[in-house]
């Protein structure tokens, strides 16, 4: 994404809250376009088409900024998944619960590419933060994934040997290929053919 089509052109005065978010704007479009190696303070400020003194003024340092930028980002991610993935035991079978989740992530991904960029597709110089967290967040999906297929097997009494375990790591990794999928080839791996592939490959959850 390019500065002149990024950079938000407005030099009038915001509120706090409102500046705060053009700053995290100006910084994500960097992160997406140039690595973050390419960001610094000064990188932002003609950016967000402001002064350096405005971004102290609401970070501290680089690392502030970056830090902070790696929470909104995580944030906006695990709210969107938190809306296609059940927090609780779903009554729907096992297959159609998995295939809904797959549909509705992707779905997100598509409509919050520069979030999920940043998430799936760490760029160079990416916060340590940012992919620690990341892989905290992974961990507890993939828990939550177990449950809901182990739950759902046991409630449609399916008793044909399945690995839930492996079940699950297979759901999750192809979900996230498939979202990359979606990030570098939206017009080749369009949403509904990744998601008709994942109902045949889950055809023995029933």
């Amino acid at each position: 994404m390019s500065s002149a089509t990024a950079r938000p052109r407005s030099s009038s005065r915001l509120p706090g809250a409102e500046r705060r978010e053009q700053i995290l704007d100006a910084t994500l479009a960097l992160a997406a376009g140039a690595g973050f190696q390419a960001i610094s303070i000064d990188a932002v400020a003609r950016e967000a088409g402001i002064t350096r003194p405005i971004v102290y003024g609401h970070f501290t340092d680089l690392r502030g900024l970056l830090n902070a930028l790696a929470d909104r980002e995580r944030a906006r991610a695990l709210a969107q998944l938190a809306q296609v993935v059940p927090a609780e035991l779903d009554p729907r079978p096992a297959r159609e619960i998995a295939v809904a989740a797959l549909r509705g992530y992707l779905e997100a991904v598509a409509a919050a590419p520069l979030t999920w960029r940043l998430v799936l597709m760490p760029v160079e110089g990416s916060p340590a933060v940012l992919r620690g967290r990341v892989a905290g967040d992974r961990e507890a999906i993939r828990l939550q994934i177990v449950r809901l297929l182990s739950a759902g097997l046991e409630r449609e009494g399916i008793t044909a040997p399945v690995d839930v375990e492996l079940a699950a790591h297979a759901v999750q990794a192809y979900a996230e290929e498939a979202a990359r999928l979606v990030l570098t080839d939206p017009e080749g791996y369009p949403v509904e053919r990744l998601v008709a592939f994942a109902d045949l490959l889950l055809a023995p959850l029933g």
